[in-house]
């Protein structure tokens, strides 16, 4: 016996079937969302955002937590970081987060 795997691609916010629906995330006071969208809707979807992302400000997400963390401007980057706390004795791990401890030495120390 033979089977046969349909995928039906369907937009979210017209119900419209269509093969070039694409999946989008965006996320809004720590909710992440998921929408399938064909490409004039997400057009709208963009320009219904534009003014906020453009007045608004850049975060990353951590790995470790997937919390949004608001980047750092001229503060030193985790290997700056790791290699000051080497040169000054500190214990710091090669890899992941630099430890809250090492942050606040460094910003006690300049």
């Amino acid at each position: 016996m033979a089977q046969k795997t349909v995928t039906i691609y369907t937009d979210d916010l017209t119900g419209t079937q269509s093969e070039e629906v694409q999946t989008h995330t965006f996320s809004l006071d720590g909710v992440n969302y998921e929408i399938d969208l064909v490409s004039d809707n997400y057009d709208k979807l963009f320009e219904a955002l534009a003014p906020f992302i453009e007045k608004g400000r850049k975060t990353r997400r951590t790995i470790e937590s997937g919390r949004p963390r608001k980047l750092l401007s001229g503060g030193p980057s985790s290997e700056e970081l790791r290699v000051w706390a080497r040169e000054n004795n500190l214990q710091v791990s090669d890899r992941g987060r630099v430890p809250a401890a090492i942050h606040e030495a460094y910003r006690a120390a300049h």
